[in-house]
């Protein structure tokens, strides 16, 4: 057997289970679960008709780089959403069969087994990251992330003995679970380490649509552009992009995602998928490009999401720390002033009034002294704003049973 793999950890939602083995839900109250952040608004019908118009496609192998089609489509998107040039969509834009297995994938592809290297991961974090750079044969670098700059990760305090070590970081802007989003400084700060170190930055931005305020999150290739580094000899060197269709347009069992960015690193991460076989099915293609080119019911989604926000939020913030985020669809909650741990308050609170929160140490390691999820939670409100608000009550509820 791979050895890497006895250092996985249980997944968060193994945990929970673990957590809640223990106790007996409250018969009295209906589940509601906010603790996976699994879309619940309805897949868009003319997304289901081009699935159902395309399934003949499901008679073909499909081919690993994918439909010029929906190669096009999606450069078109990424040149709609961030005001850049266009892409090629022969060498810069590959579909993937969603970001989550492709984030995997690329430590597979960019990590020497044999450097030692070290992968830079935000802290906390979605878990893919640690089991990606461990099975690559590397070690994750944890960095914390800061409630006083925004939930933003401190880079600067990695010391030049790290960075010479680190070949792939992962980031997530907007974050899961912080909702935080990556400023034009940061990342300005960032290309400037990547080209020092030489390292590959991975954007995970699967959560860039759904978003708070009127200004859209500040994407890395938007970023790169206004900085100048699309018009390098290598346009967006070191630089891959993940996004998805998921949470933009509720789509998560069509697994249907891209990578874009560095030429010479998508030509290799080809040559991998090729091999490993990450093939994306013709009959979802074609839907996927029907969502693609569509924004009328990305606007419609964000709007649900804002509405839905604005109504719990306030009433959450009567009895725990917890502000509306930059973007995404997860609220990252102190619940320290409940007296609780973040385990001992998800516990409970299932047992009580059967709500699900997944604890954010769950979500983080301990590193540099602390674990940043440590007496947090992570409220997923991706079910429709009723059932979000009856969680919303109960939890106040519940909080103000505490202080009595």
């Amino acid at each position: 057997m791979n050895p890497h793999l006895d250092k996985l950890q249980p997944y968060p939602f193994e945990k929970l289970r673990q957590l809640f083995a223990q106790v007996t839900a409250s018969p009295q109250h209906k589940a509601i679960s906010l603790g996976m952040g699994e879309p619940k608004h309805p897949t868009p019908k003319f997304i289901q008709q081009a699935l159902i118009d395309n399934v003949d496609g499901l008679a073909s192998y499909p081919t690993t780089i994918g439909s010029e089609a929906l190669r096009g489509a999606i450069a078109g998107w990424l040149e709609r959403r961030y005001g850049i040039p266009p892409l090629n969509p022969a060498t810069q834009v590959l579909p993937v069969n969603g970001s989550r297995e492709a984030l995997f994938a690329l430590a597979q592809t960019v990590i020497d087994p044999a450097a030692k290297s070290l992968v830079v991961c935000p802290n906390p974090f979605y878990q893919i990251y640690e089991g990606a750079a461990y099975l690559a044969g590397a070690e994750p670098y944890f960095v914390n992330s800061d409630p006083a700059r925004n939930f933003g990760c401190d880079y600067d305090s990695i010391p030049a003995s790290v960075w010479e070590r680190v070949s792939l970081l992962f980031l997530c802007s907007p974050g899961n679970p912080t909702g935080a989003v990556l400023t034009l400084t940061d990342w300005e700060n960032l290309f400037a380490l990547s080209e020092r170190y030489n390292f590959i930055i991975a954007a995970d931005e699967c959560y860039s649509e759904i978003y708070h305020g009127e200004q859209a999150p500040l994407g890395a290739l938007e970023a790169a552009h206004t900085l100048g580094l699309s018009t390098i000899d290598k346009p967006y060197a070191r630089l891959v992009v993940f996004s998805s269709l998921s949470k933009r347009s509720n789509v998560p069992g069509m697994r249907s995602g891209f990578v874009a960015g560095d030429a010479d690193v998508l030509k290799k991460f080809l040559l991998y998928r090729t091999y490993h076989g990450g093939a994306m099915s013709p009959s979802v293609q074609a839907a996927s490009i029907a969502a693609w080119n569509d924004e009328t019911h990305v606007e419609q989604n964000r709007e649900q999401y804002r509405a839905k926000f604005s109504a719990i939020t306030p009433l959450l913030q009567e009895v725990m720390q917890v502000e509306l985020p930059d973007a995404g669809f997860y609220l990252w909650a102190d619940v320290s002033q409940t007296g609780l741990s973040d385990t001992e308050f998800a516990q409970r609170l299932y047992a009580e009034y059967n709500v699900t929160v997944l604890p954010g140490s769950y979500l983080a390691r301990e590193a540099h002294g602390l674990n940043p999820g440590r007496n947090r939670i992570r409220m997923a409100l991706v079910a429709e704003t009723e059932e979000g608000l009856e969680a919303a009550r109960r939890i106040v509820q519940f909080c103000k049973t505490l202080n009595k």
